[in-house]
């Protein structure tokens, strides 16, 4: 893939100050570290590393810096999503896949922001739920299922959108662990019911979270704490419309790592969605879903766009990708051996751990290169004026 013209960090360079100036009073030490590690990823600041040609032995200074590794920065994704997609290769059945997507209506955005851990939390927790209690349920599918979670928490123009991707095998266990049941192939499960039960937990959920007093209800959100104005807030959710939304099953093993590779270690927006940053204004693509998913193109301030991209910096140390049911880490082992017994297949072999080969070829022989040895910053430059 070519390099974008415009990058997230590009924006942060020449704006980020002054942002951060316009911004402090909402601003936090997560926000400033996340901007900065941005700022300098892949730059002289933070080191290099040296690289040996596996063909000849060619040692070499690599002018490619290192990364920040900073989970929201659109650059460091593209390898740990490589590696965690390896690890989960052994997981895959050879059976359809299905895609279902939970979300949280727009009314519940206010209060999500303010609680990100426990309404992200709960949004896991409900849709997990809501899909293995109604898989379970003979009269419809009569199994137990195995699937992995993704949270998303932005819309295509960045605004905070919380929703959740399960990507499910098109099946379960029989209740006595004795049989493998395929669901239908044009059929999962029913999304009416997914929509009512999803809302009737994480209502509850809520009402759970209000009743310990561990919402934070500041602002606008005050008038919450007030047990007639929540009960009134309740039947406003009840009202609302739930959106679920379910694929039909699609294609099998190898088919799936393509459509997980979509999903998971993905940032707000990608810097190849940026087409323009000039005189203050980033323009970017996005998708109108609403008009038969049509190509179009927004125009925001940059303290608006770096506003916008900060609003989904997910709390400390939280897990945005989650395995349930047969596939939860507990279970995951001994589930899989049992699955692939009952349907007659082997085991898929763990796939080697690969030596991190750069972007660049042997000037000498045109070998591979890889890296043989990180530097820092103060390193690289005792290595580059000693060369």
């Amino acid at each position: 893939m070519t390099r974008p013209p415009f990058e997230v960090a590009d924006i942060i360079r020449a704006h980020g100050k002054n942002f951060v100036d316009h911004n402090r009073s909402w601003l936090r030490g997560g926000h400033l570290k996340v901007l900065s590690a941005i700022e300098r990823c892949r730059t002289a600041a933070l080191g290099g590393h040296r690289d040996r040609c596996t063909t000849c032995g060619y040692e070499t200074i690599s002018y490619s810096f290192n990364s920040c590794r900073n989970r929201h920065c659109p650059k460091c994704q593209t390898n740990a999503r490589e590696k965690w997609l390896a690890k989960r290769s052994t997981d895959l059945l050879p059976v359809a896949y299905v895609h279902v997507v939970f979300t949280l209506p727009h009314l519940l955005v206010p209060l999500a922001y303010h609680n990100k851990k426990l309404i992200y939390d709960l949004l896991f927790r409900a849709s997990a739920e809501t899909l293995l209690e109604v898989a379970a349920n003979p009269q419809r599918l009569g199994a137990e299922l195995g699937f992995l979670s993704v949270l998303h928490t932005w819309g295509q123009t960045l605004q905070h959108h919380p929703h959740v991707h399960c990507v499910i095998p098109a099946g379960g266990l029989a209740p006595d662990h004795q049989r493998w049941i395929h669901a239908r192939r044009d059929f999962f499960l029913p999304v009416p019911v997914l929509r009512k039960v999803f809302r009737g937990k994480f209502t509850e959920g809520l009402k759970r979270l209000r009743r310990e007093q561990r919402l934070c209800l500041p602002g606008a959100l005050k008038v919450l704490q007030q047990e007639k104005t929540f009960r009134t807030f309740l039947r406003s959710l009840h009202r609302n419309k739930w959106v679920v939304y379910a694929k039909p099953p699609f294609g099998g093993p190898q088919h799936v790592l393509q459509y997980l590779a979509r999903y998971t270690h993905r940032v707000a927006i990608s810097n190849h969605r940026i087409v323009n940053f000039a005189e203050g204004k980033v323009s970017f693509r996005w998708k109108d879903y609403a008009h038969g998913s049509q190509q179009r193109v927004m125009t925001l301030d940059a303290d608006e766009f770096l506003g916008r991209f900060l609003q989904h910096l997910l709390p400390r140390r939280f897990v945005r990708i989650r395995s349930f049911g047969f596939l939860s880490n507990r279970q995951r082992t001994a589930s899989l051996a049992l699955c692939r017994q009952l349907l007659n297949v082997a085991a898929v072999p763990v796939p080697q751990a690969k030596t991190i080969e750069t972007a660049w070829r042997c000037p000498h022989c045109g070998g591979p290169m890889v890296v043989v040895e990180r530097l820092t910053a103060a390193q690289l430059e005792v290595a580059l004026d000693s060369s």
